[in-house]
Order: C-alpha cells, then structure tokens, then sequence
C-alpha cells in the first residue's frame, strides 16, 4: 500500500507485568508500569492515556479511555532471555530459542587471563555487581593500577569500566573489540559494553560515552528486508550497536532520552520513506537498573509530555509504533532486566481508534507488521495491519 514512513520509539525497559514464565527468570511480581505507579502514588501520562496505555495493563493513575487515539495492546516475548538484545531482535523478526550465555559466579579464568595476555593489562572484578556499585568500591584501585574493571550481569553482558583520564575512551573501545573478538562460541554474550567514568572516589559517575559492541543478528530482519530494498532505516540511540550496524542505513547516536526525542523528531521530519528506529535507554539505565521508582516515573512523565510533538509529525501516510524490549521494575530487589510483557500502541490517520489488538504472542508481529505495510513478509510473527487499519483504507 501506499505507506510513508514508520517510527518505532522502544521505551526501553518499560514492561507491562509478569510472563508466565516469569519464575523461570526469578521475576514474579514484576511490573515495570505497575509497580512503578503504585510506588509513587500514581503516574500523570495524559498523551500516553489518549493513545490507549491505561487500555492494556491497570496503571494507577492512568485509566483506561473511553475513545482511544490508537490501537493498543501488548506482547509476549517466545525469545528465551530478557537482555536488549534479545527484545530488539525479537521484535525485527529473530526468535532465539537458546538464550545467550550467562556468569551468575564471573568469567571462566582462562578466558580472563587470555584477555588480560591480549591487552597487556591485569583486570579487577569479573564478578556480577551493580555498575555504580562495582565502580565505587574499586574505582580506586582502578586509577592507582591501571587495571580496567571487569564484570557482568544477570544479563548476557561482558562489561569493561575504565576512568577515561586513565584508559582514553578509544583505548577502552579497543579493549571491547579485543573481548568481542574473543566472546565467540559458548562465549558469544549478547554485547560487550564499555563503561566509562570520570571523577573522583566518592564520586565516580559514569559518562555517556558508552558503547555496546553486539553480536551480528544471525538472520534477516524486517531492517535487513527494508534496506535491501531500497528504503531508508535511521537507527537512533543504541540502535546500530544492537544490531551491530546490519540493515541501517543511517545511524544516530544520542545521550539521553530528550535528545533522542528531538532526533527523532528531526528524522520524522525529512521525506525519506521507510523506517526510522529508536530506542530511549535512560528508563532502564539510569532508572530500573538502579531501583529508582520516582525517577522511572519523572522519565515516563517527561516522554509523556514530549509525545504531542511526535505525535504532530504523524503525517497522513505515516506510522507511529510504541513499544519496549523487557520489563526492569525499579520497585523489585533486582537490579536486573524482568521477564515481562510490553506495551503496544500503534497510531496514524489509518490507524483505527480504540482497536484493541489483544496480547500479541511475540515480539516479531511488530516487524511482521512493518514488513506487510511495506508489501514484503518475514518468516516470524503475524501482521496487525489489517486488524489495525481504519475500514475504507485502500489495500494493495
């Protein structure tokens, strides 16, 4: 059919309860939207509410609209994990039915002494911790030694911290190739990230100049089948470092969820046909991660009342599809990912109002969905288009 552009924001992070399987992953109870309400006496998404978020899950504060501006619905993740990886991938049309590999008791010591042989430093760590927590108690030894910090996660991660006054960001980059280069295999974690920090002990803090260096997604997504055929895939935020730069055609890397509203906006705005992909990552990495319900919530508001300003650049052909890639509920003990479901919300002139479109059985329906407005099919998930589509609208 005649279609315009599609803009897929990922709230990262920001599930909508518990998957059955959620014991599996030690998250019963989980729920991002949820639990991040009730721990703050209600949340104020009035933008979020019209489109129909109070429609899926109960939201104290957020009820659900009697006419809502979208479609609206949520999705189960088939994928085993709960990493980013995993969810973005799920969602473009990758189902993977063995997770990526994971060190709840650190990295095997021949693994880390070859590592420590190829960059010609001793490392600290490599054990699972909290990135601020590991920062500040061997930040210290880190600046006195020289040795960058190892550790991982409950997720599929192989993270390098390092005070760029002692490793220069593009030395520590250098580092994340070399254990990229070396995570293969039974080793093949999902990303290596860099994490790099400045200040003082006492008062580390870690900047933006992380960089996640994933895995090639090992099959065709909806982002591969656009790009071969000739229409454009902006990739905003973490984008073209989770699909390690395959079927993009433009990236865009930002430092905050506010830039990358404004570089999204920015990208609705030009008349390219095709795909523009962004993820807004503070929710999980400056909020879930760290257990902190009440700025969770001042992100969600924030986006909320940024959302009439993307929604203006919803043109008459256009799509605009709102999801997450896995649950990291702030209120939890965890400080890890959570196995949950993820919101879904779709809108557009074509886009039938108040259509609820149920709870979707994986990621992949979102790419699926893309891929049909576009006139193509991927091997996983099963459109929406013509259950969300206004009645009247000309099919091809």
């Amino acid at each position: 059919m005649d279609i315009g552009k599609i803009t897929l924001i990922v709230l990262d992070s920001v599930g909508a309860g518990e998957l059955p399987d959620a014991d599996k992953y030690g998250d019963r109870g989980s729920n991002t939207l949820g639990n991040t309400a009730r721990a703050v006496g209600g949340l104020k998404l009035p933008n979020l509410q019209q489109l129909g978020l109070g429609n899926i899950i109960d939201i104290e504060g957020v009820s659900p609209d009697e006419a809502p501006a979208g479609a609206f619905g949520k999705m189960a993740e088939v994928s085993a994990g709960k990493d980013t990886t995993t969810g973005h991938w799920e969602i473009t049309g990758i189902i993977l039915d063995r997770p990526f590999p994971v060190y709840p008791h650190g990295f095997p010591q021949d693994l880390i002494k070859e590592f420590e042989r190829r960059i010609n430093r001793k490392t600290l760590g490599n054990e699972v911790a909290s990135g601020t927590e590991i920062i500040a108690r061997l930040g210290k030894e880190h600046m006195e030694t020289g040795y960058p910090i190892v550790y991982t996660s409950a997720d599929s991660v192989f993270q390098i911290a390092a005070h760029e006054a002692i490793i220069p960001v593009d030395e520590l980059y250098k580092m994340c190739r070399i254990a990229r280069e070396m995570l293969a295999g039974p080793h093949a974690v999902g990303r290596v990230i860099a994490r790099p920090f400045i200040g003082q002990p006492g008062n580390f803090q870690r900047t933006a100049n992380r960089h996640d260096f994933s895995l090639s997604p090992p099959g065709k997504t909806v982002l591969d089948l656009l790009k071969d055929n000739g229409l454009n895939v902006t990739a905003i935020g973490k984008i073209q470092d989770i699909f390690n730069n395959q079927g993009i055609t433009e990236a865009i890397h930002t430092k905050s969820n506010m830039e990358g509203v404004d570089k999204t906006i920015a990208a609705m705005q030009k008349k390219a046909t095709g795909l523009i992909f962004t993820n807004l990552v503070e929710f999980d990495s400056s909020f879930g991660h760290r257990n902190d319900p009440a700025g969770y919530a001042r992100a969600l508001e924030e986006f909320d009342s940024r959302l009439p300003e993307i929604l203006e650049q919803v043109g008459e052909k256009d799509i605009l599809i709102i999801t997450a890639d896995h649950g990291c509920d702030p209120t939890t003990e965890s400080t890890d990912h959570s196995r949950e479901y993820v919101p879904l919300l779709v809108y557009g002139p074509m886009i039938a109002e108040g259509t609820n479109l149920g709870t979707r059985a994986t990621f992949a329906d979102v790419g699926a969905t893309i891929a049909d407005f576009f006139g193509f099919k991927l091997e996983h998930g099963t459109s929406f288009k013509n259950q969300a589509l206004k009645a009247g609208v000309i099919q091809p």
